[in-house]
């Protein structure tokens, strides 16, 4: 059995173009309303670690830990591990009302 094809995601242009024409604004008001939004969201996880986009999304700052060398098993195997520094990562959780209209 053939793998199904991958379905390409709208790009930016298409998504501004969308709201534009939904919401009767010009598409050069529409990509300054998103630059906002990305500008506040920027702020907001690197100030209180959270930002939530009300019905969509929810992005919240992540520390891990750094991690020390030495060796690991693996599968039944010894494995040298690497030392690794702190470092922080954004993840994304969707809103219940993204799960609830799939």
């Amino acid at each position: 059995m053939a793998p199904k094809a991958m379905k390409k995601a709208m790009t930016s242009g298409a998504i501004i173009s969308q709201v534009a024409e939904k919401t009767e604004l010009k598409a050069k008001q529409v990509r300054a309303v998103f630059a906002e939004l990305r500008e506040v969201a920027y702020a907001e996880v690197a100030k209180t670690e959270k930002f939530a986009i009300p019905q969509l999304v929810t992005l919240k700052l992540k520390h891990k830990p750094a991690r020390k060398a030495g060796t690991k098993m693996m599968f039944g195997k010894e494995v040298r591990v690497a030392a690794k520094p702190a470092s922080k990562v954004v993840k994304a959780f969707p809103a219940k009302g993204l799960k609830d209209s799939i």
